[in-house]
């Protein structure tokens, strides 16, 4: 696929500055956080020449990490607090607000009253960069399937760019992307608010599945499922929707795109696609067919995520062999089943970024015929939990619950269909010694909370290190034996 005209600021071979004026505008970054989108796109701005302002509801001695790695960098900070003028015409040009920040909020409001444009690192990104973009979105398996596609795509061309809501910001590579450059997004549903608000869609969407999740942020599930349909919303003629045929609430998209729809699933449905089989991708893109390999032992949402990843390669040009050698090099992805270690025989998982119950039950299949010591628990998102109750009867499961706000609740649940659980625990080490201590030769211990993370932890990835940390210690015990 090629390139498409983007505009005044976005002209193939033209300088980023020249794409994304920024230099001298007064820019009000709404949201620093504590990972690395706040602090990317920051760092862009200012070292481009913009005036930045950073506002952070958090405080100085909060955010004492990502100040020191901005040390230095010409930014004005406005901590423990917003300051209206900051989103008004006398304080800001424009207002950057991290996926964090809601939309409904008061100072956003301020912004739109008063015609100060609001954007988000992607909008930014999507308007600057030369180069085809895929994008990958959907309520679980996005952080795998662009991965995925991203290793494909590298057998292909070394110089593949892997960005977006995975934590590795997007505007912060511009500077190596030529308009050849294969750039793979993930793209979070906070993210696809910011595209639909500017009418952007990447030329290659890729739409995983849908399910509930975020309920504590959107009115309703519908509206959270139109906005992860939103990433075709504005494709255009020549561009193309991946999408999932086999899930009612992703397929919903296929008619209201203008772009080619390429579906994947387990069934071929004669047109272009790609479908799994016995042991291989099946794939026809524009009528050529071609069989590419798969790992053998990956379970169904894996199987599904690798048909996503595998079409949207191939409709961006890579040839069979670098798909099938970026299958076979996959070895996962950090705080998605991720095994963490062995300890007397028993496997220890870390499935932290599982946070809505449609991941658990995902997860728990994963593990089918073993006993599973399930860690699960933390904060309400309004989600359905009945779902993960049920999975974790299925499977057999021992539930060690993570005391949060949603727990009581999934406790309720499991007792009502006689699940037995431990806790709830104010700790994960606390949570994994229970584990560990019951757990037998053969089991595994699964960290898969199937809920948020806020109140015993700064957010899901530093759940997921203080479950490492815990394994960790078990080995080291146990080493010293």
């Amino acid at each position: 696929m090629t390139d498409r005209d983007r505009g005044d600021d976005a002209s193939d071979g033209a300088a980023i500055g020249d794409r994304l004026p920024v230099a001298g505008r007064r820019v009000t970054v709404m949201g620093l956080g504590t990972r690395e989108g706040g602090i990317g796109v920051a760092r862009f701005l200012a070292e481009r020449g913009a005036l930045v302002t950073v506002t952070d509801l958090k405080t100085e001695a909060e955010l004492a990490e990502p100040l020191q790695r901005l040390a230095g960098l010409p930014i004005r900070y406005v901590l423990g607090r917003h300051e209206e003028r900051d989103f008004t015409p006398e304080g800001a040009d424009m207002v950057v607000r991290n996926p964090t920040v809601r939309r409904t909020s008061r100072f956003l409001q301020i912004a739109r009253s008063t015609g100060v444009p609001i954007e988000m690192e992607m909008s930014l990104f999507l308007r600057a960069c030369p180069a085809p973009v895929i994008g990958v979105t959907g309520t679980k398996g996005k952080t795998t399937t662009a991965t995925l596609c991203a290793a494909m795509l590298a057998a292909w061309d070394p110089r593949t760019v892997l960005a977006g809501n995975m934590g590795i910001t997007a505007v912060g590579q511009l500077g190596r992307i030529t308009p050849d450059t294969p750039v793979v997004l993930e793209i979070s549903n906070w993210q696809l608010e910011a595209m639909a608000e500017h009418g952007l869609s990447p030329q290659i969407a890729v739409l995983t599945n849908i399910a509930e999740d975020h309920l504590d942020t959107y009115e309703s599930f519908d509206e959270y499922a139109e906005t992860k349909r939103s990433i075709a919303h504005h494709q255009r003629p020549g561009d193309a929707l991946v999408v999932n045929a086999d899930d009612p609430e992703a397929w919903r998209a296929a008619t209201s795109t203008r772009a080619r729809v390429v579906p994947f699933g387990f069934g071929d449905r004669g047109g272009d696609g790609c479908w799994i089989g016995d042991g291989e991708l099946k794939a026809r893109i524009s009528g050529v067919e071609v069989t590419i390999p798969t790992p053998g032992g990956w379970p169904k949402h894996r199987l599904e995520n690798a048909a996503a990843a595998a079409a949207a390669a191939l409709l961006r040009g890579a040839p069979p062999e670098a798909v099938a050698a970026g299958l076979a090099s996959f070895t996962g992805v950090r705080d998605r089943e991720e095994t963490v270690g062995e300890v007397d025989g028993v496997t220890y998982v870390n499935d932290t970024a599982a946070t809505a119950p449609a991941a658990v039950v995902a997860s728990l299949r994963s593990f089918a015929g073993r006993r599973v010591h399930l860690i699960a628990g933390g904060a309400d998102k309004r989600l359905d939990l009945w779902p993960l109750a049920k999975a974790a009867q299925e499977a057999g499961s021992v539930v060690y619950l993570l005391h949060g706000t949603a727990t009581p609740r999934l406790e309720a649940m499991l007792a009502s269909v006689s699940v037995p659980t431990q806790g709830p625990f104010e700790s994960m080490a606390a949570a994994v010694e229970a584990a560990a201590a019951a757990a037998q030769p053969g089991d595994v211990v699964l960290l898969s909370p199937g809920c948020a993370s806020f109140g015993l932890f700064r957010d899901e990835f530093e759940r997921g290190e203080r479950f490492r940390e815990a394994v960790r210690a078990l080995m080291a015990r146990t080493e010293a034996r």
